[in-house]
C-alpha cells in the first residue's frame, strides 16, 4: 500500500512577491497606505460619507464650533467643514493622480527617446528639460495656471507640465544605464528590434524608479493644487478644495481656527501618506535588496 504525502503549502506571506513582502515589513509605508486608502474611500463614497451637501448653507451655524451636528465645525457661510473636506479629497486626489499620470506619459516618453536615440536629439531635449528644471516648481505652476486660466483642468495641465521634466530626467538616466547591460546587448545580437527592446527589456527594468517617482510626485502635485486653489487659480467656488478652504479661513484664524485646522490636517496627512509610500516603494524595489 502506497501513501502519497501532500506538500504543505507555504504560508501566505512566503507566497507573496519579494518586493511586496519588503514593502509590508515597512510599518511606516503600511501606515501611509492605510491613510491613503481612507482618503480614497472617502473620495469615492463622498455622497454616502458626507452628512451634508458641501455647498449647503446653514445661516444659524455661521462659524459654529465642532459639535455633534458639524463634527469639524462650520465655515463663514455655515457650510459643514467635514463634508467639504471629504469632497475636497476628490479634488486633491484626482488632481494629483491625473496630473502626475500625464507627466509620467510625456516625461517618460521624452526621457526614453533622449536616452535610447542619443546624439543631437538627446542634447536638444535635455536642454529643454534643464530649462524647465531651472525654474522653481511652484512659481512655474502659478505662471502656467495664470496663463491658462483658473479651473481644475488647467491646474492639472499646469502641474503636469512642471512635473514632466523630473520624469524625463530620471527615465533618461535609467535608459542610459540599462542599454549598456549584457541582456540588452544579447537581445540586439539576437535581432530584437527597437520596439521589442524598449517594451520587453528597457521599460520593465526602469519601471521601479518610475513607480517611486510617481508616488513622490503625487505628493508634490497635491501641494501644488492646494497652493493654486489657495491663490484662486484652481477649482472655483463654491466647489470645495482644501486650498480654497484655507484661503477662506485666513480672516478667521482667531475666532474660528477649526476652519483652517481640518483642511490643513487633510493636506498634511495626504502628502505624508504618499511620501511614506514612496519611501517604502524605494526600499522594496531596490535591486540591491532582491535577495532579502
Amino acid at each position: 500500500m502506497t501513501t502519497t504525502l501532500s506538500k504543505t503549502p507555504p504560508p501566505l506571506k512566503r507566497r507573496l512577491p519579494a518586493p511586496l513582502r519588503r514593502f509590508l515589513k515597512n510599518k511606516l509605508a503600511v501606515i501611509g497606505l492605510f491613510v491613503l486608502l481612507v482618503f480614497a474611500v472617502a473620495a469615492l463614497l463622498a455622497p454616502q460619507v458626507a452628512p451634508f451637501d458641501p455647498a449647503q448653507i446653514f445661516f444659524s451655524d455661521l462659524r459654529a464650533a465642532p459639535n455633534s451636528v458639524h463634527p469639524f465645525g462650520a465655515d463663514e457661510l455655515g457650510r459643514d467643514i467635514f463634508s467639504r473636506v471629504v469632497y475636497g479629497a476628490r479634488v486633491s486626489l484626482s488632481a494629483g493622480l491625473i496630473s502626475v499620470s500625464l507627466a509620467l506619459v510625456f516625461g517618460a516618453s521624452i526621457g526614453l527617446i533622449a536616452g535610447y536615440i542619443g546624439g543631437w536629439l538627446d542634447d536638444v531635449l535635455m536642454r529643454f528639460v534643464d530649462a524647465l528644471l531651472s525654474l522653481p516648481f511652484l512659481v512655474l505652476a502659478i505662471a502656467l495656471a495664470a496663463i491658462l486660466g483658473p479651473s481644475l483642468q488647467n491646474t492639472m495641465i499646469a502641474i503636469a507640465i512642471v512635473t514632466a521634466p523630473a520624469f524625463a530626467r530620471i527615465t533618461r538616466g535609467e535608459v542610459l544605464s540599462q542599454r549598456e547591460r549584457d541582456y540588452v546587448q544579447a537581445a540586439q545580437a539576437l535581432g530584437a528590434g527597437d520596439g521589442r527592446l524598449i517594451t520587453r527589456h528597457l521599460l520593465p527594468n526602469i519601471s521601479g524608479a518610475l513607480i517611486v517617482q510617481t508616488s513622490l510626485a503625487i505628493a508634490n502635485a497635491i501641494l501644488a493644487e492646494a497652493s493654486l486653489s489657495f491663490l484662486g487659480l484652481g477649482i472655483q467656488p463654491p466647489a470645495p478644495s482644501w486650498g480654497s478652504m484655507l484661503n477662506a479661513a485666513r480672516g478667521y484664524l482667531t475666532d474660528a481656527p477649526w476652519m483652517a485646522l481640518f483642511p490643513g490636517i487633510a493636506i498634511f496627512l495626504a502628502v505624508l501618506a504618499f511620501n511614506l509610500i514612496g519611501d517604502g516603494l524605494r526600499e522594496a524595489l531596490d535591486p540591491r535588496s532582491q535577495k532579502s
